[in-house]
């Protein structure tokens, strides 16, 4: 075999044989410090303006915290609590107060698994279409609250998010 079919062969094969290991890489979309940072703060805004002092916890995709902010006022339990209920959505899949509703069945005992709460407050983040990450809020005198502040966070930051890369 001459050296010129010897190196075409060899191209043959690495063209075909590339998507046999296509998956041996995986490129994800994950949340960045500087969007994590203020989607936090623009919760605590939201709640402050309500009159709650709360605290506000970001994860990624798949639970590493990545900014957590407790008001002047808010109890140190509340940043926890509202890191506990960003892990439930992770561990779900949607927002935990959707969680809470959809399996009561099994809510007591996944109340004691360690990182997570099921309880309201902890929506999902989403960028382009995906799941980047979650933010728990806690501090505000019931779950339905702490959401309301999370959702206006995102609603405050949705161009970001729509145009994240």
């Amino acid at each position: 075999m001459t050296q010129t079919k010897a190196a075409l062969l060899v191209i043959i094969m690495m063209v075909f044989s590339t998507p046999l290991f296509a998956d041996d890489v995986v490129t994800v979309k994950t949340i960045g410090l500087e969007l994590a940072r203020d989607l936090a703060s623009e919760s605590i805004t939201a709640c402050r303006k309500m009159g709650y002092q709360v605290s506000a916890v970001v994860v990624d995709r798949n639970g590493n915290l990545r900014a957590a902010l407790r008001d002047d006022r808010a109890s140190r339990f509340t940043l926890q609590i509202a890191e506990e209920k960003a892990n439930a959505v992770i561990l779900s899949g949607t927002d935990s107060g959707a969680f809470r509703q959809n399996r009561g069945d099994i809510r007591p005992e996944l109340n004691h698994m360690d990182g997570i709460i099921i309880m309201r407050g902890g929506v999902q983040i989403s960028a382009s279409g995906s799941r980047i990450g979650a933010l728990g809020i806690s501090g505000a005198p019931g779950g339905e609250k702490d959401e309301i502040c999370a959702l206006k966070a995102i609603e405050n930051l949705e161009e970001r998010l729509q145009f994240a890369e």
